[in-house]
């Protein structure tokens, strides 16, 4: 199977992005590769079959919830949405605590596992998929946390995909949790927590344990988060809707207010 896996996008596409993000972000490709090549070792033989993401996903609409600072308000707005068992939730690492405190359980979370530890176990104990990112700066994480999960794992790497890692595109939690429901054949997906411009959510990682010099990188990749899904929505023929509190909209993307707005009648 390719293990590139976005009938969208081309992997040379995708590298091209990877290049280039690379170079600005002045990243080390050769550890993203020593990162990923580490995570196929310590998963060849364990990893989830894709086809279980894809009956999950075929067919459902996609939210996904980014652990920016509208997450809590959206999470209110989607728990009182009469319909929200017509969704798959897809979280974003940190949006999985913000989930978790309002007893919702993500099927799938996306994550390079620098968000909160224990609730990422918690929720794959309780039946969370966890697709899970190598990259370079995440290499203890990799080596301390994978060896305890369990059967339902799905590998990724931002580099082209080798071994049973996978790729969708995608760059931050966020946007590549919205790339890999882009993978499959979901009716639509709604954005909720994107904050990709402003404020940092606490749910993300809290303004008090970032340095100066950690916070200009994380609006560079929230800015490039951006980038990505406008284009993205450039590229895909699936419905994409934004109901981010507190966003300033994304270009190709329809932002709605609320959950009601969705036509969930032309979606079925």
């Amino acid at each position: 199977m390719k293990r590139f896996h976005n009938p969208w996008i081309t992997l040379e596409e995708w590298l091209e992005w990877y290049h280039n993000i690379v170079k600005e972000l002045q990243f080390d490709e050769l550890a993203d590769l020593e990162a990923s090549m580490l995570l196929d070792s310590m998963l060849k033989g364990k990893v989830l079959e894709f086809t279980h993401i894809e009956q999950m996903l075929s067919g459902k609409i996609s939210v996904v919830f980014g652990a920016g600072p509208s997450v809590e308000v959206d999470i209110k707005k989607f728990v009182e949405f009469p319909q929200k068992d017509d969704f798959v939730i897809v979280a974003a690492d940190g949006a999985t605590t913000a989930l978790l405190e309002h007893h919702i359980i993500p099927d799938i979370i996306v994550t390079d596992l620098d968000g909160n530890v224990d609730d990422l176990l918690r929720a794959h104990v309780q039946g969370s998929i966890l697709v899970v990112h190598a990259h370079g700066d995440n290499i203890p994480q990799l080596k301390n946390i994978v060896p305890l999960l369990h059967e339902r794992v799905l590998p990724t790497t931002q580099i082209e995909p080798f071994g049973c890692l996978y790729n969708f595109g995608g760059f931050t939690d966020g946007d590549r949790a919205v790339f890999l429901s882009s993978s499959v054949n979901v009716k639509a997906i709604v954005l909720a927590g994107m904050d990709l411009e402003g404020g940092i959510g606490s749910f993300s990682k809290p303004l008090s344990m970032l340095t100066h010099k950690q916070l200009i990188m994380k609006r560079k990749k929230l800015k490039i988060a951006k980038e990505l899904l406008e284009w993205l929505a450039t590229k895909i023929p699936i419905p994409m809707y934004d109901i981010t509190t507190y966003g300033v909209g994304l270009r190709g993307i329809m932002k709605l207010e609320s959950f009601y707005e969705l036509s969930l009648h032309e979606l079925r």
